[in-house]
């Protein structure tokens, strides 16, 4: 399959021919004939974030780059469906435009009788792919491949539209030392089990997403400002230590951490 060229086809239709050939058994490319579902997948997470980290940066251009890459996942599992029968881009396509007419029926005029509200337009999507006879739970449809603060925050948001919820940030955060202790008895357990830890620390992450919804905090927003922090400060640590002709292995933990502290200054003055 030849890829047309740039006037004879739009930027869409020319994107699903070029991966209509990558994807081609007899001249197409090898590692793209041999992908999965399963093993594109993590690629198509790994480019939301990419999106995700352009957009806390403010670097629009890498932010074009990056809204590419994610199409370009789109694209390779519509394909992969195509070639298997299950459905095309145009199908995915189609698929989004109704359900973004059903979900704004104040925006497109959809005749009443339904519900309106996003919650409510969205329960009644999950009651109608399940089993009729089941009743609807508050936590369906959540998926599980989520990131584990993500998920955690969408468990703890539906939740609390049922009313199972703290009443304010402060009982959360009693709530979070009494599990911090918890998982301080378990460290100290004369035998300590794995799994018990693992379990505790567990109850102490997903209590800390709690207190920062209480907060309105977005926990994954918090967490990769940390870490950009971390790697922004361990950087400097690294080229202090270059100043004087050291590398980390050669630096004491106690001479890290004075530099550490250094770097910590200097980003607040």
């Amino acid at each position: 399959m030849t890829v047309p060229p740039p006037d004879q086809q739009d930027p869409f239709r020319r994107l699903q021919a070029i991966m209509a050939q990558l994807r081609d058994k007899d001249s197409g490319c090898p590692w793209d004939i041999e992908q999965t579902f399963a093993t594109i997948a993590p690629y198509t997470v790994e480019e939301a974030y990419e999106v995700a980290d352009a957009i806390e940066r403010g670097d629009k251009t890498d932010l074009k780059d990056e809204l590419g890459d994610l199409l370009l996942q789109v694209v390779f599992h519509a394909r992969m469906a195509e070639e298997e029968g299950s459905f095309t881009l145009d199908d995915v396509a189609e698929a989004i435009c109704a359900k973004m007419i059903r979900r704004h029926p104040h925006v497109f005029d959809v005749p009443a009788g339904g519900p309106t509200a996003w919650e409510d337009i969205k329960a009644a999507e999950r009651a109608a792919k399940g089993k009729p006879e089941t009743p609807p739970g508050a936590l369906d449809g959540i998926s599980v491949a989520l990131p584990g603060l993500s998920r955690a925050l969408k468990l703890q948001q539906r939740a609390a539209r049922v009313s199972f919820d703290w009443s304010e940030a402060r009982s959360v955060f009693n709530k979070l030392t009494e599990e911090i202790g918890e998982l301080e008895a378990e460290m100290t357990a004369p035998q300590v089990d794995g799994r018990k830890l693992e379990d505790e620390l567990g109850d102490v992450l997903f209590c800390a997403v709690n207190l920062a919804r209480h907060l309105k905090v977005d926990p994954e927003a918090a967490i990769r400002s940390t870490n950009a922090k971390f790697e922004r400060r361990f950087r400097r640590v690294e080229s202090l230590l270059a100043d004087q002709g050291r590398t980390p292995t050669e630096a004491s933990l106690d001479e890290m951490e004075a530099l550490w502290v250094q770097a910590k200054i200097e980003e607040r003055t």
